[in-house]
């Protein structure tokens, strides 16, 4: 018998019980949906958290915190030399290393004020790691500096009242400083305690460059960039490094571990994002103390991935409820075709063409069901994607801040739900296949078993 006789056999039998095999075919297609659906939120929720993570970082950036001194995890902070150092590994595009003043910088251009944080950067390797201005150019003397680009937008009048920042934490137009800034002077005020009173000294400052605007909606970039000759004046008043202010009570600097020749915020960026872990185990190796993206994204995959196997092997088991009607329905058909099973075997049919048929038959109801529960589960996801934002709108009223997916189906599912339930019906049909291959003759022609 050819292989597409077989189906043609397989076709007109499964017409003969409509019923029994559109509601065996029903359950396995639920089976099927029901698996998909519910690992599919574990897809959408990992899709959801990976995005907010790389969002919020640059993927190939590795924060580096200081290297570990001793075995009690006492951590010294970073100079020159281990620049240079992170500079020779391999695969590292750029280096970037800051100094802040530490002391909160208030900055007044005529009547509007802004207090912000200061660094002093390192602007070649700035550029090299993606630092970008929008307007003016990079300072080349002392008293020129870079400001963020949301420093124009939150300098404000000193008298203004507590209502002038506006929904998105900005401040409202009216209040704002209505001047390019670019290219204009403003001062920089720092202090000091010196014998027991509080003494400033005001730096006039020429803005010759604002940087880009942040890629991503939630960031702000207030920043205010100064020269390490500035740096140097501001310590020379302060009389400590980085400018820090003096306890009021007492004027020398105890208890604190600071050193003006060290950076406050180092960051590497990698050539591409495989070579992120090549640089973070190195740099462990010499016992840097290091944070990137890609270490946090391998402990949330790992997390989802447990979660989303869970899933699966929970959804598999209404596959595993739907086989029992298979192997019911399969049953019967081989009991009502005795008669046409004893005439296969008169006439010389193959054992092994028997049992192909009725596996093929089970293979047939398995497969249609996956088929359509596949497209029935796509269905449910994009409810469910639809339905939910509105629902917490309506249960909590307002939006949800959070862009999540609650439900996302990645090819691969399907594929694997319909290798699962192909797997469950051929192990559903093949005990009645084996039964049919068993049928005698005689008995079958006198339509009994």
């Amino acid at each position: 018998m050819k292989l597409k006789d077989q189906f043609r056999f397989v076709r007109q039998n499964m017409k003969k019980n409509k019923t029994r095999v559109y509601m065996t075919i029903l359950a396995t297609a639920m089976g099927c949906a029901f698996l998909i659906v519910l690992a599919s939120v574990g897809f959408g929720l990992q899709k959801s958290v990976v995005k907010e993570i790389t969002e919020r970082r640059v993927i190939t950036q590795i924060d580096v915190h200081g290297k570990e001194i001793n075995d009690q995890g006492g951590f010294q902070q970073l100079t020159d030399r281990d620049i240079r150092t992170f500079e020779k590994v391999e695969d590292v595009k750029a280096v970037t290393r800051r100094k802040m003043l530490q002391q909160e910088s208030t900055f007044t251009i005529g009547d509007y004020l802004e207090g912000t944080q200061t660094f002093v950067a390192h602007f070649p390797s700035e550029m090299k790691a993606g630092f970008e201005l929008s307007n003016g150019r990079l300072p080349t003397s002392k008293n020129e500096v870079v400001v963020g680009y949301n420093f124009p937008l939150n300098l404000a009048k000193k008298d203004a009242d507590e209502g002038i920042y506006d929904e998105k934490g900005q401040v409202k137009a009216e209040y704002r400083y209505p001047g390019k800034l670019l290219g204009e002077t403003m001062e920089l005020t720092v202090r000091q305690f010196k014998d027991g009173k509080e003494e400033e000294k005001k730096i006039p400052l020429l803005v010759v460059g604002i940087s880009k605007k942040p890629t991503k909606e939630w960031a702000e970039d207030r920043s205010v960039f100064i020269s390490e000759e500035l740096l140097k004046e501001i310590e020379s008043f302060t009389g400590t490094p980085k400018g820090i202010m003096l306890d009021p009570n007492n004027e020398k600097l105890e208890g604190i571990d600071a050193n003006g020749e060290t950076y406050d915020e180092v960051k590497i960026y990698a050539k591409n994002m495989e070579a992120v872990q090549s640089i973070s185990d190195q740099l462990k190796e010499k016992k840097y103390a290091t944070y990137s993206v890609v270490n946090e994204l391998k402990e949330v995959n790992m997390v989802f991935m447990i979660a989303k196997v869970g899933l699966i092997f929970i959804g598999t088991i209404a596959i595993l409820i739907a086989s029992i009607g298979i192997y019911n329905t399969m049953t019967m058909a081989v009991t009502e075709r005795a008669p046409d099973i004893g005439i296969m075997k008169a006439i010389g049919a193959n054992p092994k063409t028997i049992k192909r048929i009725f596996l093929l038959e089970s293979s047939y109801i398995g497969l249609i069901g996956a088929v359509i529960g596949t497209i029935v589960s796509y269905g449910i996801s994009f409810a469910v994607n639809f339905a939910v934002p509105l629902i917490i709108k309506q249960a909590f009223g307002q939006e949800t801040d959070l862009d999540i997916t609650f439900s996302y189906i990645p090819f691969v599912l399907p594929i694997i739900c319909i290798l699962i339930c192909y797997g469950v019906t051929i192990l559903s049909g093949y005990r009645p296949a084996q039964r049919a291959t068993r049928v005698d003759v005689l008995k079958a022609m006198r339509r009994e078993i």
